[in-house]
């Protein structure tokens, strides 16, 4: 059932005739609503239209297309350029967290974990309810993986540094950024993703002993230290709540990293998570002591 919040801005009379059809996903209720167009196109334009349409629970905070006017035509067909197709992937993911929450959940909430982004303040005051600043006009939206509610604006996250400027700051990472560099990822890591990536720290690199160290380093070894770095990093923020959840996960590179959780300690790929849920602007770090060489 839809229910507008008191003094809302508008009843979306396009949205009442899907109220019971829960049969239809997130993507195709949003569609058959006619109310975003650009949301949709969006998500298109930044890939994760099929991740939406997918088994989810997601919760959505859909800006309408009215929401994505306030950011003028130019900001929006620069959004959607090819090149901005992370920050665009941002963004969105700040709209949308990973469980089914409906209004009640919400008004409850302090704030909402996104799939990407500093939590979300949720604010029920004065007769409304407010998420990330946006202003909630009409809520639970029902989709068979999910739903929606309708926010009166776009929510741009706060400005935060990329993966490489996080690990930069951290200082305990000078290595690992020099194999990237050396393996002609560190501007992937910078403007892409979102990742998730288990970090060794220099100390962990240690463990090699400085001549492996130099030797992964060389030119020649290029595709080598690649292959190993890659296999630290999955696609996607993988929060830590999440990881201890999981069993494997698939990386980059294509190989597999076996997870393991006790109750206590998380290892992974036998490396063991010391710190986790450092934050980046374009995914999440969670630091390893030792470094994840694959078996092939």
């Amino acid at each position: 059932m839809i229910r507008t919040l008191p003094l809302a801005v508008a009843a979306l009379s396009a949205l009442s005739a899907l109220t019971a059809q829960q049969t239809k996903n997130l993507v195709q209720v949003a569609d058959e609503a006619g109310q975003f167009q650009t949301l949709l196109a969006a998500c298109k334009a930044a890939g994760l239209a099929d991740a939406l349409g997918g088994k989810g629970p997601f919760t959505v905070f859909a800006p309408t297309d009215a929401a994505f006017d306030k950011l003028g035509k130019d900001t929006i067909a620069d959004l959607l350029k090819p090149e901005n197709k992370a920050k665009l992937a941002a963004i969105l993911s700040y709209h949308v967290v990973a469980a089914d929450c409906p209004a009640a959940k919400v008004v409850a909430a302090k704030t909402l974990q996104p799939l990407q982004g500093p939590a979300l303040e949720v604010v029920a005051a004065d007769g409304k309810v407010t998420v990330g600043g946006a202003t909630v006009v009409t809520t639970d939206v029902a989709a068979s993986n999910g739903v929606i509610h309708v926010i009166d604006r776009v929510m741009l996250p706060p400005a935060t540094p990329n993966l490489v400027e996080v690990a930069k700051k951290a200082g305990s990472f000078q290595t690992l950024l020099q194999a990237a560099v050396a393996a002609g990822l560190a501007d992937t890591l910078a403007k892409d993703g979102p990742f998730t990536v288990f970090a060794p720290t220099d100390a962990a690199f240690d463990k090699l002993g400085k001549d492996a160290v130099a030797n992964l380093l060389k030119p020649e070894n290029k595709a080598k230290l690649a292959g190993i770095l890659k296999h630290h990093v999955v696609a996607g923020a993988v929060k830590a709540d999440q990881a201890v959840k999981l069993k494997e996960a698939k990386t980059i590179g294509g190989t597999t990293l076996a997870l393991q959780y006790d109750g206590k300690t998380l290892t992974v790929g036998g490396a063991k998570v010391v710190t986790t849920d450092v934050v980046a602007g374009n995914g999440v770090i969670h630091v390893v002591d030792a470094v994840i060489v694959p078996a092939n």
